[in-house]
């Protein structure tokens, strides 16, 4: 739901820091033709940002601050998925050798919480805090696929269908006929729909009353990946951390 009295003052100081956080450092002049403020308007807003230790000013040039990794640090420790989840991801890496995440929900899109590095694991974009559509990976389709429906739909509405590679999916029909197979199997696929050339498998952590909570993901090179071993061995490892998540975090 939408503020009824926005607060004008914020949304110019989160739109600068939303600009800041595309551009990375940056000077005055360039932001407020970014944002479309006024010089002096952008300058009040960036002293006081960096006065509370949310920007830096190195020059003239200003950047965000640590202070902002704080605060999301402390609010991911603060969250009971990511502290049951941690460990499980952490042996989901070492287990397979590949890539293992962890996401959640928010407003419609994908959250990275963490990620962690297997032995022979490729270094990919992903970061925690990242933010991703969620029917381009296995980790968000896993979690679709949970959602009421009539939930999906106001995500769609709100965010789109937009392929991200030509594996994306691309329209209505073909996302919900995706959800009811990953309904079927237990586990969700995501072959190249977001990163070409990369192959992931996603399983959902649900409560004990049926809701989701997460996902729970591998992620590997094609290369490395065949059909058998995607729908086989790597499989049954993501779904058995999300199986010891579950009962971890319900039990």
């Amino acid at each position: 739901m939408d503020a009824k009295h926005p607060v004008r003052t914020t949304e110019k100081t989160l739109t600068l820091v939303e600009e800041l956080m595309r551009r990375g450092p940056a000077g005055v002049t360039e932001l407020a033709e970014g944002v479309d403020m006024g010089k002096s308007a952008v300058h009040n807003h960036l002293t006081t940002l960096r006065d509370h230790g949310y920007v830096l000013k190195t020059g003239d040039r200003y950047q965000l601050g640590l202070k902002f990794l704080e605060v999301g640090g402390s609010i991911r420790k603060s969250m009971e998925f990511y502290q049951v989840a941690e460990p499980e991801i952490k042996s989901l890496a070492d287990e397979t050798g590949e890539l293992a995440n962890l996401l959640v929900e928010e407003q419609g899109t994908g959250v990275y919480l963490m990620r962690s590095k297997g032995e022979d694991a490729v270094d990919l974009d992903t970061y925690a805090g990242l933010r991703t559509n969620l029917h381009t990976t296995a980790l968000g389709k896993a979690v679709l696929a949970y959602l009421p429906e009539s939930r999906v739909e106001e995500i769609i509405e709100r965010h789109g269908i937009e392929p991200e590679t030509p594996r994306s999916i691309g329209s209505r029909e073909e996302l919900f006929d995706a959800l009811e197979s990953v309904r079927e199997r237990g586990y969700a696929i995501d072959d190249g729909e977001r990163l070409e050339g990369l192959r992931c498998i996603g399983a959902p952590v649900k409560s004990s009353s049926d809701e989701v909570l997460g996902a729970v993901s591998v992620s590997a090179p094609m290369s490395r990946v065949s059909d058998e071993e995607l729908h086989g061995e790597l499989s049954e490892r993501v779904l058995s951390a999300a199986n010891v998540i579950e009962l971890n975090i319900n039990y």
